[in-house]
């Protein structure tokens, strides 16, 4: 069956760094486009970034230039690197993968920014 499991979340400093991993099974991974998603306390689901199958990412402007996102087709992965992460970024974090009718979710991985 189709499962995303999304890890690497947790607490970190002001200015800290994580790195999100999400792994995927269950169908053809290199074909589907791979987002991420976060959803603070009270608030809507939000975009953050996706990368396409040919690698080609697109960031939320809240994001840009402190996250990464990218992907390992053998290893049917999908990553988010968080820089400068700030108390605002507190979130948990969902993987996705769309193809057209298709839109797979992982149980969520929580980050927590604070000092």
């Amino acid at each position: 069956q189709v499962q995303l499991v999304e890890s690497g979340g947790g607490l970190v400093q002001p200015g800290g760094s994580l790195r999100l991993s999400c792994a995927a099974s269950g169908f053809t991974f290199s074909s589907y486009v791979m987002m991420w998603y976060r959803q603070a306390p009270g608030k809507e689901r939000e975009w953050v970034a996706d990368i396409s199958t040919g690698g080609s990412t697109n960031f939320a402007d809240f994001v840009k230039s402190r996250f990464t996102i990218s992907r390992d087709n053998a290893e049917n992965t999908v990553y988010l690197q968080m820089n400068n992460l700030k108390p605002e970024d507190t979130a948990v974090y969902y993987c996705n993968a769309r193809k057209w009718r298709d839109n797979f979710w992982g149980q969520g991985t929580q980050v927590t920014v604070s000092s």
